[in-house]
Formats: structure tokens, C-alpha cells, sequence
């Protein structure tokens, strides 16, 4: 099992689409055997999703991240574990142990606003690109 964690200063890094690092960690029986910090070397949401793809991870932990990152995720059956704060290590730990606390609809929230016609624009790092 490969778990990422957006990573930033030992936390969980918040925004997905803007994440320069990530720390991987190696998984075997519930134990994390090792990690590693690794740069994305791309930015927006289709990079960073196919960087995960390609360095077969199946699990990711994050902050907040958009929809379109969701579904890139969801294709690379990439499970989400979104909506996570505080230390990086602590929250694998966590979801190793069945405790970590995470948001299933979490978003870039800080990107959505409210119009008065009640419409939700998203734009969280630019358009779906498949």
C-alpha cells in the first residue's frame, strides 16, 4: 500500500492543486515500513493527479480539493481522504488505525463563491482536462 500525503512543513499541505511536495509513505501489514518526500515538479489539478497515478499510489490524504481533481483521482482509483488537518505523520497513523477524521466532501472552499442568483462558481486552478 502507497499512502500520499500533500506535504508541506510536516503538515498536511491544504491545497491540492498547489502542491509542490508530497510525502509517501510505504504501507505493508498496517506498518508503515518507510517514506519519502517527493516534489510534484508540475502544478494544477491533472498534473498532480497523474503524478500520483504514475507513482502508483491508491491512497491519498489531503486538505482541501476540487472536483475536478476528485474525478481525475476517482479514474486513477486513487482512494481520498480529504478535508485532513494538522501533521502529516499523525494522519497516516490514523487512518492506519481507523481514526483519522476526514470530510468525504471536502473542496477548495476558499475558491467557491456565493452568488445572489444562488449559483456556485468553481474555479480551483483552471478546467477539467481528461
Amino acid at each position: 500500500m502507497k499512502i500520499a500525503v500533500t506535504y508541506d512543513n510536516g503538515e498536511v499541505f491544504q491545497h491540492f492543486g498547489h502542491a509542490e511536495q508530497f510525502k509517501m509513505y510505504y504501507v505493508e501489514d498496517g506498518t508503515i515500513q518507510s517514506s519519502e518526500v517527493v516534489s510534484t515538479n508540475g502544478s494544477g489539478h491533472s498534473a498532480i493527479a497523474q503524478f500520483l497515478v504514475d507513482n502508483s499510489v491508491d491512497t491519498l490524504i489531503c486538505g482541501g480539493i476540487g472536483g475536478c481533481a476528485q474525478r481525475a483521482l476517482a479514474e486513477g482509483n486513487i482512494k481520498l481522504y480529504g478535508g485532513v488537518v494538522g501533521n502529516a505523520d499523525e494522519a497516516v497513523s490514523a487512518l492506519l488505525s481507523g481514526s483519522l477524521v476526514f470530510d468525504p466532501n471536502a473542496k477548495c472552499s476558499h475558491h467557491e463563491h456565493s452568488h445572489a442568483e444562488g449559483e456556485h462558481h468553481h474555479a480551483c486552478g483552471g478546467h477539467c482536462h481528461h
